[in-house]
């Protein structure tokens, strides 16, 4: 398994300012991508890449689509672009992102990497498994979502972390930035879930249905 991951990481390209969004992606959906590119320009990232879960511990896994499935849909979502879709989680046998973040820290010591969350995400930060580490071992980008800004903002994460936020202005600087460093970004507010696309029927496992990559 060393090896498939050197691999898999050579695959994912010599990138030194990358982009972190992790999820199910169940499914990929527009406005994955759209975060990703605003996030590769406002943060100045070479890559964004997506880590595809096997499995997100805070959500039940019977409306789960096979990892198989969600990866092959994710990378019709990418297209042609900075976004590289992995399932290095499954390879690594994590299942908490701050393993994650330490092992890829530990793996790419030359990489500056950026971890990439909607404001729904720091609302709940303080459900997730070690949280406080997490917000220290990489800086953190958080975009907000429709009805999020006041929750997020009034977060135990934000408020924990208040110390270390920095003006959106200068978000650019967060990959160069020792962690714990934070910015929370409001342009372009975008309301479209993957849980809006299971529930309008528009996702079955096996491909989302009127694909918009825009």
């Amino acid at each position: 398994m060393p090896g498939a991951i050197a691999g898999e990481l050579a695959r994912l390209g010599g990138a030194r300012r990358i982009g972190l969004l992790g999820g199910s992606f169940n499914p990929a959906h527009g406005a994955h991508r759209r975060i990703s590119l605003r996030a590769a320009r406002r943060l100045q990232l070479d890559a964004v890449w997506w880590l595809v879960s096997p499995q997100n511990p805070l959500k039940a896994s019977a409306d789960m689509a096979p990892l198989e499935a969600r990866l092959a849909e994710a990378k019709c979502i990418a297209g042609y672009s900075p976004i590289r879709v992995t399932a290095i989680e499954t390879m690594l046998g994590t299942r908490y992102s701050a393993d994650t973040l330490r092992i890829l820290r530990r793996r790419l010591p030359q990489a500056r990497f950026v971890w990439i969350i909607g404001a729904d995400n720091l609302a709940q930060l303080h459900a997730w498994k070690r949280w406080p580490e997490l917000m220290r071992i990489v800086p953190v980008a958080i975009f907000d979502r429709p009805t999020y800004s006041r929750s997020a903002l009034t977060s135990p994460a934000a408020k924990r972390f208040a110390g270390f936020r920095k003006p959106a202005r200068e978000a650019a600087a967060l990959a160069g930035s020792p962690a714990p460093a934070w910015a929370f970004i409001t342009d372009a507010l975008d309301s479209l879930s993957a849980t809006a696309l299971r529930q309008a029927g528009a996702w079955s496992g096996g491909e989302v249905k009127k694909r918009s990559v825009t």
